[in-house]
């Protein structure tokens, strides 16, 4: 069973299954995350959906690049987790099947390519509080060792 992470279902919505590949990219005690500034300022894990097509692995270097300008290597899956939500930048209300994995960030090799994206480094401690999810708050809190 995958565990279920944020707002509860709703039962009056119709979901879409949307599979998306994330990353807990760390160097030392630090993540390389994102904030996205639309549709609402929050920081995340690097990541997103997985495009008709296209494996997990091919999605996770792809929206990492796309949102960080980093290089990955190395991606070992971690786990996953389920959240249901509505997603205003598609207009759907969405069953997301969140994969996550470590990865070695490798090199940047410019600015995020997607815009209202920013990449920062932040300490993993704080990272465990501020994403802006609590299925990225958990990842992060078990690579530290918290639970």
């Amino acid at each position: 069973m995958i565990r279920r992470f944020g707002e509860p279902v709703r039962a009056d919505q119709r979901y879409r299954l949307r599979p998306g590949a994330y990353a807990v990219l760390a160097r030392g005690t630090d993540l390389l995350v994102t904030h996205q500034a639309e549709p609402v300022p929050e920081f995340q894990l690097p990541g997103g959906g997985i495009d008709p097509g296209e494996s997990p692995l091919q999605a996770l270097h792809r929206e990492v690049y796309e949102e960080t300008g980093w290089h990955i290597a190395a991606p070992r899956r971690l786990g996953a987790f389920r959240r249901f939500t509505y997603m205003p930048e598609y207009d759907l209300w969405a069953e997301k099947l969140c994969v996550i994995y470590l990865a070695r960030p490798v090199r940047p090799y410019g600015p995020p390519l997607e815009p209202g994206h920013t990449a920062l480094w932040m300490p993993g401690e704080e990272a465990a509080h501020r994403l802006g999810n609590s299925g990225d708050r958990h990842f992060v809190a078990r690579w530290l060792g918290w639970g």
